[in-house]
């Protein structure tokens, strides 16, 4: 076997999924692999990992927010459910900030520290605000 070649045995895999609950198909850790294959940050096997771990952890957390969203079933009201159904992703898997955000927060970081002057930072706000928040 090569250095940094990851090799599958199928009837392991399989196996590994009938054990454990959260296990990715034989499919995704194929894509993983191959995608490993192309980067040179880490070993395919690393890639692997981090890959099986970033998707079991999305499975779990798909499972919070549909015990959550089933809650209400269980008297705690449709729109409390869905609140913290939403809440849980967003604190979970918060999305990266825009560029726009990223420089309206800059300027305001500009602004407090005396960078720039209260005219300036108005005008430049008003500028970044008027873009699409992609």
């Amino acid at each position: 076997m090569q250095a940094g070649v990851f090799l599958y045995d199928t009837t392991q895999l399989k196996i590994m999924t009938q054990q454990h609950p959260i296990t990715p198909p034989p499919e995704l850790v194929q894509q993983w692999d191959t995608e490993g294959r192309h980067q040179d940050y880490c070993t395919v096997t690393e890639h692997i990992a981090t890959r099986a771990a970033q998707w079991g952890a999305d499975q779990e957390l798909e499972a919070c927010i549909d015990w959550t969203a089933n809650a209400r079933n269980s008297g705690m009201g449709w729109d409390i459910a869905t609140s913290l159904s939403g809440d849980l992703r967003a604190a979970r898997r918060p999305k990266p900030s825009s560029l726009k955000e990223q420089a309206l927060e800059m300027l305001e970081s500009a602004w407090e520290g005396g960078h720039i002057n209260n005219n300036a930072a108005q005008t430049i706000r008003r500028a970044l605000e008027a873009l699409p928040d992609d």
